[in-house]
């Protein structure tokens, strides 16, 4: 061990300097997967040195995000998939003998299917296809015995990016992603050589997120609300910081640029191309869906193919919001959430930790994605580098198809104690994870 590094650990011992405070490559080797270490097939997952991953519960079903309550019931929601079965709803689990598993688990909602999850004044907010309900609570009784009501509906029905997540912020104003039903509003869907549809009439109700009053029922789209950002093609992972009192989302790109444009791509920049985009939500911002799209390798915003792109093209910066961190292409980033436990070592504090559920069009190279990602903040904004915080969920070195993964993570949450649930789709497996230092 080097002078220097014998002194950092030594102040990091006697708590004179948090983890948070040491060089990038320091924390990364600290706190992130070793991939060199085989995960294990049986758990499902690999964390760093020093946490501990445990299965918290396996669910039948096709599962999506999760939420815990303060007193530690976590709460699951199902939806329905062609091929996955028709369990939907939530499931609610408790852990009564404090042994890490949870000994209690019970249904309820079971003909909604949803995807969004968050607690709310008490009340449980569920985003489904078409709505945004919430439950009421009698006492501490874990399944609600009350009719749901409705707070926002009269959403579009639509066979793609359907799912309806949502953000509260502490001015209780609810944000719900309302996803754009096409890849790149072309005039004929996914068809070679189409050109996109300008304007794109999937802007005027979709493709942004909307803003309503949280507490208030019965609110409808297009009569209550308003559209308070555009330009997004589907936020699946959106939250709000209490900490940096910023909305946050990260965007899916869009797909094939090769099968739609060879001329201008080739396989292997298509796999790649474009990046998964994270972004601060600001009101009345543009995003750049579907003119536009992010390329992380030439550090700039490209006009797309289907407005006249050829992907060197650069659009004006003033135009769209550019993102404040960009990830590799296809990942498919699900959902996020900010730490603001005290289980974890002191670095985790107000990061980000951002589920990628995993790519399905990166052929003919392996799929990717298929993790979680922790990434630090300074202030408002990432600081260092992002690192792999779980990764093993598809339980092979190299994945073909999807449809071979084991797990797909998909949602995560913080519990009353500061650990962390990550729940996966095709499984319907809820990790519980916690830091040991050992």
């Amino acid at each position: 061990m080097q002078i220097r590094d014998f002194v950092v650990f030594a102040l990091v011992g006697l708590g004179y300097i948090h983890t948070g405070e040491l060089l990038a490559e320091e924390v990364s080797s600290r706190y992130s997967v070793d991939t060199s270490v085989a995960a294990d097939q049986e758990l499902g997952m690999q964390v760093p040195l020093g946490f501990r991953a445990t299965v918290f519960a396996d669910i039948a079903g096709y599962g999506r995000h999760i939420t815990v309550r303060d007193d530690g019931v976590v709460y699951y929601a199902l939806t329905v998939r062609l091929g996955r079965g028709s369990n939907m709803g939530i499931v609610a689990m408790m852990d009564t003998d404090k042994d890490g598993v949870a000994d209690v688990i019970e249904r309820f909602a079971t003909d909604i299917p949803g995807t969004a999850l968050q607690f709310h004044d008490g009340h449980l907010y569920y985003g489904s296809k078409t709505e945004v309900y919430r439950f009421a609570f009698e006492g501490d009784e874990i399944v609600p015995s009350a009719v749901p009501s409705i707070v926002v509906g009269g959403f579009p029905e639509q066979r793609l990016h359907e799912a309806k997540t949502f953000a509260i912020d502490d001015d209780h104003n609810i944000y719900v992603n309302v996803g754009a039903p096409s890849n790149a509003c072309m005039e004929e869907f996914r068809t070679r050589g189409s050109p996109g549809q300008n304007p794109c009439p999937h802007s005027e109700v979709q493709a942004g997120v909307w803003r309503f009053d949280a507490d208030e029922v019965d609110q409808r789209q297009g009569v209550h609300g308003s559209q308070f950002a555009s330009g997004i093609r589907n936020a699946m992972a959106i939250e709000w910081s209490a900490v940096h009192q910023r909305l946050y989302f990260l965007t899916h790109g869009r797909d094939a640029l090769f099968a739609l444009y060879p001329e201008y791509f080739t396989v292997e920049e298509s796999a790649e191309l474009p990046a998964e985009e994270m972004h601060i939500l600001s009101e009345n911002g543009n995003y750049g869906w579907p003119f536009t799209y992010y390329d992380h390798y030439q550090n700039k915003r490209i006009l797309a193919p289907e407005y006249g792109g050829d992907g060197t093209k650069g659009v004006e910066s003033n135009l769209y919001e550019e993102p404040i961190a960009s990830f590799p292409g296809h990942w498919a980033p699900n959902d996020m959430m900010f730490y603001t436990g005290e289980q974890f070592p002191a670095r985790f504090r107000d990061g980000a930790f951002i589920v990628f559920h995993g790519s399905w069009n990166r052929a003919p190279l392996p799929q990717e994605g298929y993790k979680v990602v922790f990434v630090p903040f300074d202030g408002a904004v990432p600081g260092r580098d992002w690192e792999v915080f779980a990764d093993g969920f598809k339980g092979a070195d190299v994945l073909e198809a999807p449809g071979d993964a084991v797990h797909r993570p998909t949602g995560i949450a913080q519990g009353p104690d500061g650990e962390l649930y990550i729940s996966s789709t095709v499984s319907g497996r809820v990790w519980r994870v916690e830091y040991t230092g050992n």
